[in-house]
C-alpha cells in the first residue's frame, strides 16, 4: 500500500442493485493508494449488489445513510453503476443532494457506467464532458452534457468511465485525480 492518499476520505454512494465489480474494484485502488472509503447508501445495514445486473453477488455493508452525510465530511464521491442503483439515487433527494454538493465545491466525483445518472438529476452536467454506457447518453445529452466514445474522461473534478472493462485505467485516473485534489494547484 502506497500512502499516496493517506488521510483521504472518499463517499462510495450506492444503494441495492449496485454493479458489485464497480463498487469493488475502486474502492481497492483507493484502499492500495492509502485512502479511507465510506459506502454511504439509501438505508443503513446492507445493500445487495449484481452482476451484470442480473444475478445476485453478494451484499456490502453500509457506513452511514445518505440523509445523515455530508459532503462536507470527504474529499472525494464515487458513483458506480449497474441500471437499479442509480436509478434509485436519482430518485432520493438526499442522494441527489450529496452528489450535487460534491459537484459545487469542486471535489472529485467519479462515475462509472450508469453512475452519472445521479449527476443528471442534480442538475450539475450542462457544458461538462464525459462518458458513460452506452444507454444513458441520450440523457446526458438532455442534461446538456458532450458525451464522447472514451474509456476515461476527465473533465476538471469530474472523471468518468464506460463500464466494467475500463476500470483499470479508471482506478488509475480516479486515483491520481483524488491525489492531485489534494494540492493546492487543483482546479
Amino acid at each position: 500500500m502506497t500512502a499516496e492518499l493517506h488521510g483521504t476520505r472518499v463517499a462510495l454512494l450506492a444503494t441495492d442493485g449496485v454493479e458489485r465489480i464497480e463498487l469493488e474494484q475502486p474502492r481497492g485502488a483507493l484502499h492500495g493508494a492509502g485512502a479511507r472509503t465510506e459506502v454511504i447508501a439509501l438505508h443503513t445495514g446492507e445493500i445487495n449488489a449484481r452482476q451484470m445486473d442480473i444475478d445476485p453477488a453478494g451484499t456490502f455493508t453500509v457506513d452511514r445513510a445518505v440523509a445523515d452525510a455530508s459532503a462536507d465530511d470527504y474529499d472525494a464521491l464515487l458513483l458506480p453503476g449497474g441500471a437499479m442503483n442509480p436509478d434509485q439515487l436519482r430518485t432520493d433527494p438526499d442522494a441527489v443532494g450529496f452528489a450535487r454538493e460534491f459537484m459545487r465545491a469542486g471535489k472529485p466525483v467519479a462515475a462509472i457506467c450508469h453512475g452519472p445518472l445521479t449527476l443528471v438529476e442534480a442538475e450539475v452536467l450542462r457544458g461538462r464532458r464525459l462518458t458513460s454506457w452506452p444507454s444513458i447518453r441520450t440523457d446526458l445529452r438532455n442534461a446538456g452534457a458532450e458525451v464522447v466514445e472514451e474509456e476515461v474522461v476527465i473533465d476538471g473534478n469530474l472523471v468518468t468511465t464506460r463500464g466494467p472493462d475500463d476500470l483499470p485505467a479508471f482506478c488509475a485516473a480516479l486515483v491520481a485525480q483524488v491525489a492531485r485534489a489534494r494540492t493546492p494547484q487543483f482546479a
